[in-house]
């Protein structure tokens, strides 16, 4: 794990905020935690733990990051889970379960000494979750949560786990509306960004217009840019129809740029998809990038004139944040996190169809100054809203108050 300094972060935040962190941790100092994950690489959950980690341990946790391995059967079962607690038809069949139970289980035996004598244990997602059951005696206080929007969940999914996840001490939710009714305190924690990592700190123009170069994108064209996994609920197909609308009457080119995760089977075949449908066009870029791409990924965004994340269901959505951050004017999908991010005319455009997306999209290329305003809007709602020393403010005060008797209740329907 790479050692972080918070004190790092002066300059973005200030000095103030730097001391109330400090002095807030200092109240749990030498608390053992472990975060406990899917996989290591690929996603906004790895990405916020690489930083989350390592800057509790610099504010006086012993902090600790475990992932779940599992085998091929195992991942397709719990991208089962995944789809169906974002509302899609999605099976849940007895050997799945049986898979599930079993693979979280034998991690379990090599989890369950450090997970028993944690002061606290934050379960990511559905995929460790039955971990709870495993650890009949845990000293400490379990936490899930939850990164993905089960507003409208398949209910003989959400059945299953829901008798998981009632045995927590508390759950996180993204936004209000995402959490469920449970007899346990709820608490809505935002995602955020490290402003300091690869993904999202200052890059010489040099760096940037060699990006282009190396993919062979024209630097004289506007750039529009998705940023995410090839997933189908990130809509690529929708991008591509959104930009053959607009290409009829204007020049511009479109980059659809992302990678898998370890933990969703699906990946390898939207990729497919994608690249079929954008054979032959000399104006759209499928760029199949390593989880280390970090610094790519930064080069390619802030090359955009605007950046789109047209999803159809999301928990949050980190490349939003990180396209706002670069301010960006972010063309979104009406859905989920993305709603918390885009307000519609101040930082960018919400969207529900490929043909609005194609309407804002013509709108900002031809108001260069509106785009303009839009950016610089968005990178100061960011700044106040979404970077890392407001996420681990929130965490800290959660885990004081469960040490100290969480009593107050987010119920929802």
């Amino acid at each position: 794990m790479v050692s972080m300094s918070l004190d790092s972060y002066e300059d973005v935040v200030g000095q103030v905020v730097i001391a109330q962190l400090r002095k807030l941790a200092h109240q749990l100092a030498g608390a053992r935690v472990v975060h406990v994950n899917s996989t290591r690489e690929g996603g906004g959950v790895a990405e916020i733990l690489s930083w989350l980690v390592p800057l509790m341990n610099d504010l006086g946790l012993d902090t600790s990051w475990e992932v779940i391995d599992g085998h091929a059967e195992y991942f397709h079962t719990t991208k089962s889970f995944h789809n169906g607690l974002q509302g899609s038809p999605a099976a849940l069949t007895d050997r799945m379960i049986k898979v599930y139970e079993d693979t979280v289980s034998a991690n379990a035996e090599r989890l369950r000494p450090k997970l028993s004598e944690a002061d606290f244990v934050i379960i990511h997602d559905p995929q460790p979750a039955f971990l709870i059951k495993c650890c009949p005696e845990r000293k400490g206080r379990w936490v899930w949560r939850c990164h993905i929007d089960v507003s409208r969940p398949n209910h003989r999914i959400w059945r299953y786990l829901k008798d998981l996840v009632s045995l927590y001490d508390a759950s996180i939710y993204s936004m209000p509306h995402f959490a469920r009714r449970l007899d346990h305190p709820q608490l809505i924690i935002a995602p955020s960004i490290d402003p300091l990592s690869d993904k999202n700190c200052e890059l010489p123009q040099g760096y940037i217009d060699a990006t282009l170069d190396r993919f062979g994108i024209d630097r004289r064209l506007p750039l529009l840019t998705q940023i995410s996994r090839f997933d189908r609920f990130k809509d690529p197909l929708g991008v591509i129809r959104a930009f053959d609308i607009l290409s009829g009457s204007l020049d511009a080119q479109l980059v659809l740029a992302g990678g898998g995760a370890d933990d969703d089977p699906e990946g390898q075949a939207v990729l497919n998809e994608v690249q079929e449908t954008a054979r032959g066009r000399e104006d759209i870029f499928i760029l199949d990038l390593p989880p280390d791409a970090h610094r790519t990924i930064n080069a390619l965004q802030r090359a955009s004139t605007v950046v789109i994340q047209k999803s159809l269901q999301e928990g949050f959505g980190l490349t939003v944040t990180e396209a706002m951050w670069k301010s960006k004017p972010v063309i979104g999908g009406n859905v989920g996190g993305i709603r918390l991010q885009v307000h519609n005319h101040h930082t960018g455009f919400l969207v529900d169809t490929p043909e609005g997306a194609a309407l804002r999209l013509r709108e900002l290329l031809r108001q260069p100054g509106k785009a303009g305003r839009m950016g610089r809007t968005a990178r100061e709602f960011v700044t106040v809203n979404f970077l890392l020393t407001r996420h681990l403010r929130e965490y800290l005060t959660l885990m004081l108050g469960l040490r100290h008797g969480l009593e107050s209740r987010l119920l929802a329907g």
